[in-house]
């Protein structure tokens, strides 16, 4: 008995090793396909240093995933400069798309000719998800512009604020306009002449924010929507000696931002986690691609508050990972 049972077990232990060498020799050429090639097209001008977290995730993505991930904008920033990035990224038949929704209207053309060739697209940062699934995408990776504005004024509110100045340095991008929008209406006050259009230029952006301070004296929280507002914000208030003297919040993080908040200078950055803005579409396309599966339901990255108390958890990351 003992020996009819040593002979069957060496038998399937052979049959289990015959198996597993032949479903390993079909590996390479099916489950475990590679080398598609992704191009991620945003609307950030070269200026912007906030997307290097993105470039940052896209990057370990493909080499974590052996796919190849282009990154490109427009340079300026000019939507209809990105729109026919947009049209030459669909004519080199890329395996995927990674977009974000800057204008609607602007981009849903170029995109459209993508779902025409039947190239996937995943949407990201700006946009909705009905703008997303309007257009065709699998899913969309990113923040809710408005609940995230709107949770930034409950907070605001509780601490005692009434009024602010939204300093948007990309008017032109409605999720910009959102986010200043649920602020305003968290606080319950009209937005009105409360945001400005800063424009992008560092210079510019710390003179406006000095002539509206200087204009409106009774302002007692200032908002910015990211570094490339921030930072000439924190040298206006410093020049205005209000900084560390006025309510501070802004979107996103960089160095300088988590300083301000070590410093007590910021009370809050809102984190979008742009890291998985980056990384999550190229993993999805590449599950797509290689075996048809998709998550059902859009995906929400943020928001998320760094404040004194949780700021050293995130600064060494931040412009990397956070």
């Amino acid at each position: 008995m003992n020996t009819l049972l040593k002979s069957v077990a060496k038998r399937a232990s052979v049959l289990v090793l015959a198996m597993a060498a032949s479903f390993a020799a079909l590996l390479p050429s099916t489950a475990l396909a590679d080398g598609e090639r992704f191009v991620l097209i945003s609307h950030a001008p070269d200026s912007d240093s906030w997307w290097n977290t993105i470039k940052n995730a896209i990057n370990e993505a493909g080499d974590q995933l052996n796919v190849e991930v282009e990154y490109r904008n427009p340079p300026t920033g000019d939507l209809a400069d990105m729109a026919r990035i947009i049209e030459q990224a669909v004519a080199s038949n890329p395996q995927g798309i990674i977009t974000t929704i800057a204008d609607y209207e602007v981009l849903k053309g170029p995109l459209e000719k993508a779902r025409k060739k039947g190239i996937p697209v995943v949407t990201m940062n700006s946009g909705t998800a009905q703008e997303s699934e309007d257009l065709g995408a699998i899913l969309h990776v990113g923040q809710p512009e408005y609940d995230a504005g709107y949770g930034a004024g409950k907070r605001a509110k509780a601490d005692g604020v009434k009024n602010f100045v939204c300093v948007n340095h990309y008017i032109t991008n409605p999720a910009s306009v959102e986010r200043c929008q649920g602020f305003a209406d968290a606080l319950g006050v009209e937005l009105g002449s409360q945001m400005i259009d800063s424009g992008q230029d560092p210079t510019g952006i710390e003179k406006k924010v000095m002539a509206y301070l200087r204009a409106n004296p009774e302002t007692e929280a200032v908002l910015t929507l990211g570094p490339t507002s921030a930072h000439p914000t924190i040298r206006a208030l410093k020049k205005n000696r209000q900084l560390g003297n006025i309510y501070f919040g802004t979107f996103d993080l960089s160095g300088e931002i988590a300083q301000g908040i070590k410093d007590g200078n910021i009370q809050w950055g809102i984190d979008q986690q742009p890291f998985l803005q980056g990384y999550l579409p190229v993993m999805v396309l590449t599950l797509f691609n290689r075996y048809g599966v998709a998550p059902s339901n859009n995906i929400n990255s943020g928001p998320g508050f760094v404040t004194k108390e949780n700021v050293e958890l995130v600064e060494k990351l931040a412009g990397e990972y956070r």
